[in-house]
């Protein structure tokens, strides 16, 4: 039986079905069996404020994309908001941002930020036929395949390793949506070279847009599609495709790669994930759950290995994540989380399963008579029981989906936390930090307080999210651990001091900090003794002014030049940590004049003072631009806006990185502006995307002249 004889409703069924499925549940409409509420208003059309776990605070960068980047003609820059200054979209993932501004044009915020949250889920049925299509499975086959690998969405045994529903409402969508589109990179490539064809255009634009929603999946795929490089014709037709999506991407890819190679990002020394089997938090490779589908899976595998079908990039999607969930912690790289590989695993093994049933239906259907009766009612019976399965398994999605969706607004406390915004909203200016507390989750996320940005303008949180994208974010955790009672602490490695208020009063200096916001008693009664004025309340939140200090500081004492090799971060971390000698500025480079040390004790040997330092007025931060004038030229400043290479300054010589993560300027006039501008990095992606869309415009145009044209008869 061809498969022609299969009803086409059939295929539309099998994949809709899950499509239905995902959408139901993450609209929020459906709620856990036995619960009392099983239907309810679909709550992601409530035009509100989405939280939870990291998505509480995904919500700023949308917003920054819209108000600051694009009005400058930028998809990615300087902001403000968070680490005293960060580059926005340097180091995630511009698409979902930018399609949440375009839908934001016809839709409430809310509403428009979760409807491109859910969609790398929503689109998974779709990609997963289409991937098995593309490696030639049969229609049947290719449906129920795609239903049974898109229930892995509902495993609940991980929340933030990605792809699964759980990981996505933790913050992951980005990764969902790039999940969706690597397979479908990898069936297009698969076919390609089965065919022999040499190039198509489609592997690299879908590889680009694999690229610009996630990285890590697009490092997976890349190494999986080199297992075809040893098919005929598998050098050109995958190497093209690898050529075309680095140069459609380039002007976001380009610059990434080389920041990430001068280490202008943090390495948080994430703790590998050890488990093999069971549901120790905070996951492993054998969940309870995946078990039958893991029997199925394997099943799956060695049939299609015996039949020969073309599942070469399948096998290694699924088998090549795993051994590297085991040989990164062996091998020491710990800024890629090893169990970040382990939903492609999940994932090969769900589908191998949907295969094996696909196949055991046609085997079925080929030995009885009324074969396309047998065949609709086995495929319809195998999916049934698939999603019956599932839908009895799911226990906290749903509850998931409420507590996100219901937004910051939908909480029992919200009206504390809308008061303490509205109070910060009528102080002055300044940076905000704020007493790190698990507890807080009960507003929508412990990372609420991330956005007093977007709620009031003029109020930084000195705590944001994209911890790897500021230079800032490890010094900032070491503030927060002397100003919190029970801070988080997610840099590995560091010396964290534990809670000493003076202290930290002194490192907030270094970064200007304006406000402390205490939420536990013992913080603000460590504020109070501190000798901090309280300039605000909003229970359960204590608001203080710190003592003040200044954007930009003139020099009293001559800078230190690091010499001893290695990475300024070591060194800046030891200078950080003497808290007494925060005016010995160490820097990274200097002018020649300035003393070489070698180690950072040697910076406090043979001190030259400057004698008179001057006064700086007309001090001014905007996204992107930082203006003063001083009377000190020739003297030394430290701007405290963390340092990226882009920073140039006019009338004054550095910018030169300093300890611990900020800039030293030597004014050559009185007024200096510093801006954040393009570098030839930035040029040149911009160039190779440019040439990659004008040449593929142009093998469009040439196709399209070369196809024979319709005579009529």
């Amino acid at each position: 039986m061809g498969t022609g004889a299969v009803p086409t409703w059939l295929i539309i069924v099998l994949i809709g079905a899950p499509t239905v499925l995902i959408l139901l549940i993450m609209s929020g409409v459906l709620g856990v069996i036995g619960s009392g509420s099983l239907i309810r208003f679909p709550q992601i059309l409530v035009a509100n404020t989405p939280t939870g776990g990291d998505m509480g605070a995904h919500v700023l960068l949308p917003q920054v994309l819209k108000d600051v980047l694009l009005p400058s003609g930028r998809l990615f820059g300087w902001s403000s908001t968070w680490y005293a200054g960060f580059p926005a979209l340097y180091f995630y993932f511009p698409i979902p941002a930018l399609i949440t501004v375009l839908l934001d044009v016809f839709l409430p915020y809310g509403v428009a930020f979760k409807l491109v949250t859910i969609v790398g889920l929503v689109a998974l049925p779709v990609a997963t036929y289409a991937f098995l299509r593309l490696l030639a499975f049969s229609r049947p086959v290719a449906a129920l395949a795609s239903l049974t690998g898109s229930m892995f969405v509902f495993m609940e045994s991980f929340s933030i390793f990605g792809a699964n529903i759980k990981s996505t409402l933790a913050g992951e969508f980005s990764f969902s949506w790039s999940f969706a589109l690597s397979i479908i990179y990898l069936g297009i490539v698969a076919r390609d070279t089965r065919l022999g064809r040499r190039f198509t255009p489609w592997a690299g634009i879908v590889l680009a847009l694999t690229a610009m929603t996630h990285i890590v999946t697009t490092m997976i795929v890349v190494a999986v599609a080199a297992s075809l490089l040893f098919r005929r014709n598998g050098p050109r037709t995958v190497i093209s495709s690898w050529i075309v999506g680095f140069a459609i991407s380039a002007l976001w890819a380009l610059p990434l790669g080389i920041r990430v190679l001068q280490g202008m990002t943090t390495d948080m020394g994430w703790a590998p994930v050890a488990n093999i089997v069971g549901d120790t938090n905070p996951g492993s490779p054998l969940p309870g759950e995946f078990i039958p589908v893991l029997v199925l899976g394997l099943v799956g595998m060695a049939w299609t290995m015996l039949r020969r079908d073309d599942v070469t990039v399948l096998v290694w999607l699924t088998l090549l994540p795993l051994a590297g969930y085991f040989i990164l912690p062996k091998i020491g790289i710990t800024a890629l989380y090893n169990a970040r590989l382990l939903p492609y695993w999940y994932f090969g093994m769900y589908v191998f399963a949907g295969i094996a049933l696909g196949l055991a239906v046609l085997e079925i259907s080929r030995r009885v008579p009324l074969r396309r009766s047998v065949l609709v009612g086995a495929s319809i019976g195998a999916g049934f029981v698939v999603l019956a399965a599932t839908i009895l398994s799911i226990h906290d999605v749903p509850g998931w989906v409420k507590w996100n969706f219901e937004g910051y607004e939908g909480k029992t406390d919200y009206h504390e936390y809308r008061t303490l915004m509205e109070t910060v909203d009528t102080l002055p200016p300044g940076r905000i930090m704020w007493e790190a507390n698990s507890d807080m989750n009960k507003y929508g996320t412990p990372m609420a307080l991330m956005l007093f940005p977007y709620w009031s303008e003029g109020h930084p949180s000195m705590e944001g999210l994209f911890f790897e994208s500021s230079l800032t974010t490890t010094f900032h955790f070491l503030n927060a651990s002397e100003v919190s009672e029970r801070p988080s602490n997610p840099v590995r490695g560091l010396d964290y001091r534990g809670f000493d208020m003076e202290r930290g009063i002194t490192h907030l200096a270094v970064y200007d900090v304006a406000y402390y916001v205490s939420f536990t008693e013992k913080g603000a009664s460590e504020a109070r003794l501190a000798g901090l004025v309280e300039v605000g309340s909003a229970s359960p939140w204590t608001i203080f002014a710190l003592p003040d200090s200044d954007l930009v500081d003139i020099a009293t004492l001559r800078p230190a030049v690091w010499d001893g090799g290695g990475d300024f971060l070591d060194p800046s971390l030891e200078w950080y940590d003497d808290a007494d000698h925060l005016n010995n500025w160490l820097v990274e480079t200097g002018p020649e004049e300035w003393l070489r040390v070698e180690s950072v004790d040697d910076r406090l040997i043979s001190v030259k003072t400057y004698a008179d330092t001057g006064v700086v007025t007309d001090i001014v931060e905007e996204d992107g631009r930082i203006s003063f004038t001083t009377t000190a030229v020739g003297v030394p400043h430290l701007v405290k806006v963390s340092y990226f290479p882009n920073w140039t300054v006019e009338g004054a010589d550095g910018p030169y990185r300093a300890a611990p993560s900020l800039m030293v300027v030597v004014p050559t006039s009185e007024d200096v502006v510093l801006e954040f501008r393009n570098t030839s990095a930035e040029n040149l992606g911009m160039v190779l995307t440019l040439m990659a869309l004008a040449g593929l415009a142009a093998y469009a145009y040439r196709r399209h002249k070369l196809q024979p044209r319709k005579v009529d008869a």
